[in-house]
């Protein structure tokens, strides 16, 4: 068979660079073959577990802060099942069926510092106290959540699936 035309080329009848260049591509292709099996090892959902001496969070309380408009502020860019809908954010994802799509460890990281996640990410830390400079005197050295309440935000989030 000549080259060009429909069919592929054979081996035997092409110039020795091609059968380099065929070679190589081969060989990096098995390469990128294995490193595809291992993706999902190394590219683990990123988790936080529950901190040691804190109780299970309690569902009630975590819809309560969630739906608080004082504390936890989350309504101002989520929108969630509680509550007016028309006072609710559409700047962040809809946490409707997000004990769907994440699991406790996973929710728990994006409410502690959601920027393990995603750098860019314009949530707040509620469980990282903030070194920047423009934080208010009032809440500098403290975190917004406490351990616990970001415990209960979790176990209400669960529930929404």
């Amino acid at each position: 068979m000549a080259f060009g035309g429909r069919f592929p080329m054979r081996f035997n009848r092409m110039p020795r660079s091609h059968l380099h260049t065929r070679a190589w591509a081969l060989v990096r292709g098995v390469g990128f073959a294995v490193g595809l099996a291992t993706l999902p090892a190394a590219w683990a959902e990123p988790s936080l577990p529950r901190p040691p001496g804190v109780a299970p969070g309690d569902p009630d309380r975590g819809r309560e802060l969630v739906a608080d408009r004082q504390r936890g502020l989350c309504l101002l860019c989520h929108s969630a099942p509680v509550g007016d809908a028309r006072q609710q954010g559409n700047l962040a994802p809809p946490l409707a069926g997000v004990g769907g799509r994440l699991d406790e460890a996973e929710l728990r990281l994006r409410i502690h510092d959601s920027r393990q996640v995603n750098p860019e990410s314009l949530m707040p830390a509620y469980g990282v106290v903030d070194a920047a400079p423009r934080v208010a005197q009032a809440w500098r050295g403290k975190t917004i959540f406490s351990a616990q309440q970001i415990e209960d935000v979790v176990a209400w989030l669960v529930t929404l699936k």
